[in-house]
């Protein structure tokens, strides 16, 4: 992902005015708070939301598509992600807490952050992770107040910190701390 940055904006996004929040992934009502979603889009019409991905029928059927600030992509090759996620101003991951995301590794923070992007997303215990490198919020209304602020805190220090982390967040980083708690219990 890092390589994407830089990327020129997709086609599909080239006319959407600024700020973009935007979201990359499958778009399935079981894992994603449609809900928080419409609240959003609704609150603040000028910010443009954008979701990359395929839709599962919730989704279809959600009155997101009623809302003119709110975008569809559909599904997208993984080798276009970066520059969608590039184009973005503001990353977000809107998780339901249930038992099928509570014990979720969130993959795409790394991915957001491997690009310098603010990232807000709902709390979690896995969250805990990215602490110091994310917006982290437990209610609608968190949402909202952590977009404005990363919008209007995010800068090009920001950004390094991000990357850099992310970059600790390789499998062979991965592997070595498996190795070494492994070799801290024997």
């Amino acid at each position: 992902f890092m390589a994407g940055i830089g990327s020129p904006v997709p086609q599909d996004m080239a006319d959407i005015p600024h700020p973009v929040i935007g979201y990359v992934g499958a778009l399935q009502s079981l894992r994603l708070d449609i809900p928080l979603l419409e609240y959003l889009a609704a609150q603040q019409p000028e910010w443009q939301f954008v979701f990359v991905g395929p839709e599962d029928d919730q989704f279809r059927a959600s009155t997101l598509h009623q809302f003119p600030n709110v975008h569809f992509t559909g599904s997208k090759n993984i080798s276009e992600l970066p520059a969608y996620i590039n184009a973005f101003d503001v990353c977000i991951n809107p998780q339901l807490i249930n038992e099928v995301t509570i014990g979720n590794y969130p993959r795409k923070i790394d991915e957001y952050l491997a690009m310098g992007k603010p990232v807000i997303a709902t709390k979690t215990e896995a969250m805990a992770l990215f602490n110091e490198h994310t917006y982290q919020a437990t209610t609608r209304e968190d949402y909202l107040t952590m977009i404005a602020q990363a919008i209007q805190e995010d800068a090009p220090a920001l950004q390094e910190a991000r990357k850099a982390f992310a970059a600790t967040h390789t499998w062979e980083n991965s592997v070595e701390a498996i190795y070494q708690a492994i070799q801290a219990v024997q």
